[in-house]
This record gives C-alpha cells, sequence and structure tokens, in this order.
C-alpha cells in the first residue's frame, strides 16, 4: 500500500464511560453490565448502554459528539474531511423528538445534525453499510489520504438510543437475554450496545499505522455469514498489506454471540491461519454497536494496548470451536487483523501496524 495513513488519536463514549480513562478504569473493574430496556410492554431487552445524562435525545447526540470529538485534539479551521458512520442514523431522533415523523428527511440528515453540532466547515459523508459502517468509513478515509485528497479526516461511529433496532432485531430472533458471550458455550444471540468514537487519520506518521483493509459484499445470506466471504475479507485485507497470514500477532474477532454465526466465523480463520493467533473480542464490554463497531472497536483496543487494560472473559467458551480468548494482550504485537461481519452480507476488515513494536 503506497503512501502512509496514521491512527494518531482516538475518542470514545461507551457505557464503560465517557471518554477513555473511565472506560479503562471499568474495565479493568470487570466492565458494566447491560441496561433493559423496554421495547414494548412486557417486552424488554438488555443494551449496552452510553451512560445517563440530560436532555433530550439532540441535545444529548450533540453533546456527546462534540465531547468524543475533543479528546482527538485541536482541529483548527474543521475544514477536514469529516465521515459519518451510522447504522440507525437518526431513528433515535424520530422516535422521541419527531412521534409524528416516520421515513422523512433524507440520509445526511443526521451526518448534518452531528457537522452543526462539531461547527464542522469541511466536506461531510455519511457512510451507512448496516456494521461494517464505521470500518468502512476508515477505508474511504484512508483512501482520501492515500491519494493527496486530504492530509488528515476525521471518522465519527455512533450508534445510538433507539426503540426500533432492538425491536428489528428481536423481532428477526437474534437478541440475547443477558450478557454478551462471544464464542461462549452457552451463547444466545446479540447484545446491543451504543456507542460514539472518533478515529483522526492522518498523513503524519504516529504509532498506528493502517497497512491494509479490504470490504467484501456477499449477499448470499443477509442475516448471516458466509465462511467464504470472511475468508475472502482476510486474504484481500492481507493482499493489500503485503502480510501474510503468519505476520499477524493479533485478531479482534466479529464473535456478536450468534451460536451459528460465531462458529463460521472460526472456520473461516482456520481456513486462513494455519495457526490461529492470538483473539480478543469486545462485544462482551461494548455489546455490538453496530454502525458504530468498527470505530468503537478500534479505539478501544488500541486504548487497551497503550493503557495496559484488557477486555476479560467472564463465561465458558464453547470448547466445539477449538479457540481460546486473549487474557492479555500477546508478548509480541506488531500486526493486528480487525474485522467486522456485517448484516445484509457485508464484511470488512482493516489492517493496523504498531510502528513502536
Amino acid at each position: 500500500m503506497s503512501g502512509g495513513v496514521y491512527l494518531s488519536s482516538t475518542g470514545l463514549a461507551c457505557v464503560l464511560g465517557n471518554d477513555m480513562p473511565d472506560a479503562l478504569d471499568a474495565l479493568r473493574r470487570g466492565g458494566v453490565p447491560p441496561t433493559p430496556v423496554s421495547i414494548a410492554k412486557g417486552n424488554g431487552w438488555p443494551v449496552y448502554k452510553l451512560p445517563p445524562q440530560e436532555g433530550n435525545w439532540l441535545e444529548r447526540v450533540r453533546r456527546t459528539a462534540r465531547n468524543v470529538v475533543a479528546q482527538t485534539g485541536e482541529w483548527g479551521d474543521r475544514s477536514a474531511p469529516l465521515f459519518v458512520a451510522s447504522s440507525s442514523l437518526d431513528i433515535g431522533y424520530m422516535e422521541y423528538a419527531k412521534p409524528d415523523l416516520r421515513l422523512g428527511g433524507d440520509l445526511q440528515d443526521f451526518a448534518t445534525i452531528v457537522s452543526e453540532a462539531l461547527d464542522w466547515q469541511g466536506p461531510v459523508f455519511t457512510i451507512s453499510t448496516a456494521c461494517t459502517s464505521a470500518l468502512n468509513a476508515v477505508l474511504a478515509a484512508a483512501d482520501l489520504i492515500r491519494s493527496g485528497g486530504a492530509d488528515e479526516a476525521l471518522v465519527l461511529g455512533a450508534e445510538l438510543d433507539n426503540r426500533f433496532t432492538a425491536a428489528g432485531f428481536r423481532a428477526m430472533q437474534l437478541l440475547a437475554p443477558g450478557n454478551a458471550q462471544p464464542f461462549g458455550a452457552e451463547r444466545r444471540g446479540l447484545v446491543l450496545g451504543e456507542a460514539v468514537a472518533a478515529l483522526r487519520l492522518c498523513a503524519r506518521p504516529s504509532r498506528w499505522r493502517i497497512t491494509g483493509g479490504a470490504n467484501v459484499v456477499d449477499g448470499r445470506n443477509p442475516s448471516g455469514t458466509e465462511a467464504s466471504a470472511v475468508r475472502a475479507m482476510c486474504q484481500a485485507a492481507l493482499a493489500q498489506s503485503g502480510l501474510r497470514p503468519e505476520d499477524i500477532d493479533l485478531i479482534k474477532v466479529q464473535a456478536a454471540g450468534s451460536p451459528v454465526n460465531d462458529a463460521i466465523e472460526v472456520e473461516a480463520l482456520k481456513q486462513v491461519f494455519e495457526q490461529l493467533p492470538p483473539l480478543v473480542s469486545l462485544k462482551s464490554s461494548l455489546g455490538h454497536t453496530l454502525g458504530a463497531a468498527g470505530a468503537a472497536e478500534l479505539a478501544l483496543l488500541v486504548g487497551c494496548i497503550e493503557g495496559g487494560a484488557w477486555p476479560s472473559t467472564d463465561y465458558p467458551l464453547d470448547e466445539t470451536l477449538g479457540i481460546t480468548l486473549s487474557t492479555e494482550p500477546p508478548a509480541k504485537l506488531r500486526n493486528i487483523l480487525l474485522n467486522v461481519v456485517g448484516f445484509g452480507g457485508g464484511h470488512a476488515s482493516l489492517l493496523l501496524k504498531d510502528c513502536q513494536a
């Protein structure tokens, strides 16, 4: 991959806290459990919610976006490209602020809300490709920087409170009634999560370099995972970065908790890697933050490595999968593969290099 694209700073608000230090402290204490959310009368499901704050939906969005972007440092005139990634977009606003509005406006409305809250002056793009939204936004921003179209860019992944998303996944019988258990012996489905994460990408060298990535769409199974697509995703990302499977020191897996999809993901990884490198899952800590997942999980993983925290697994793993999840960062950690397997047949990978390793 010609040209250098680097992840220079991150910001995060999630169930663990409103910034990275709070999130890492909560992680060291064992995490924060999900909160029951009522979808309809007598019908509630757990969600890893953002910490409570005052104000209506719009006020909370604006405040959270400003807080998370502030964590990435000063932006000057804010003329860089902004990529806003989300799967639910402004559906929460429609539910709480405009109950009479259904499917109004257009796809860019939520990005406009965010950019105005940030007083952003540069071009603003919406990326909404289900669970791969934020990782695809990173790939798009990296391409723009690599081509010379920008010196830096901001990716903002956002998944905020609404009942529509939980109701939809519940209707498909994809939600678990308790905590998230990625690769768990008793896993029963997804546990959704809320998060807002900011990634500052630039051409200036820093510790973390984006060395490759891939997006693969396979529509044969819109609600599930295809092993061939996962395999193609990993292989394409490796090829773009010039790396071999044996060069990978850690894989951030999707592992959303679906009994079938988790098993297919493991099967596909074993087809790519003769010997699996260490694996880490973040969904037992964050929940499945859908369109924000690529940004939230990337930010938290980098925070864990830099801050000396690590997600714990307090449930038994499925022995039939033949895998383990890392309890600490690997001693050798240079190249990291981050995978997101998306609803609708979308699959995305990103390769991150620790230039200080």
